[in-house]
């Protein structure tokens, strides 16, 4: 484990071979110190990731992407494109696309249910959760009193679009097979 370390004027106490010769130079002094301050930020930094090893997987994923991309789209791509990347538009795909890629799991989870019955099963779990989301979405920012003008008109304009995003969905999958395989573009 790591021994206590005292830095003053006159000595350092610890149990390093530098440190119990008595006077210390400065530059051993000051070699000590960024030692001291080198293990400090490699504790603090192990001791966060075993509280959130996630977060740093996310941070290390997030550097090497920006690295590897800052050549084409300049720094911090990821933060950027996230920054860019707000719509109502792309916020409602964003929710309606990660909402209905569950349906496949569904319906194998429900396997003797009729896909009639399982679509309007899933739709019926997916929208309560929808306005769950927004209600409490909108309850927070009225909360923190900044739910208003664009805000209000942006959280209401991405719900619209989330509903139709969702009954297109519900739509596309309630025709029978033969009708989806027609209206889909038939390669050259």
């Amino acid at each position: 484990m790591a021994n206590s370390v005292s830095l003053n004027s006159k000595s350092i106490s610890t149990d390093s071979k530098v440190a119990n010769q008595g006077e210390v130079s400065a530059s051993a002094r000051a070699k000590l110190q960024l030692n001291v301050s080198i293990m400090e930020a490699s504790a603090q930094i192990s001791i966060g990731a075993q509280n959130d090893p996630q977060a740093l997987l996310y941070k290390s994923a997030i550097t090497g992407i920006n690295e590897a991309l800052r050549a084409e789209l300049g720094e911090n791509a990821v933060q950027n494109a996230a920054r860019n990347d707000n719509s109502p538009e792309a916020t409602a795909d964003r929710i309606v696309s990660l909402a209905t890629g569950f349906y496949g799991a569904f319906k194998k989870q429900n396997p003797g249910t009729e896909d009639s019955t399982a679509l309007q099963k899933f739709m019926d779990t997916v929208r309560g959760g929808v306005e769950q989301g927004f209600k409490e979405a909108r309850d927070i920012l009225k909360g923190l009193n900044v739910l208003g003008g664009d805000i209000a008109g942006n959280i209401d304009k991405t719900y619209e679009l989330v509903m139709k995003g969702l009954d297109a969905f519900a739509q596309k999958n309630t025709q029978p097979k033969e009708e989806i395989a027609q209206a889909e573009p038939q390669a050259a």
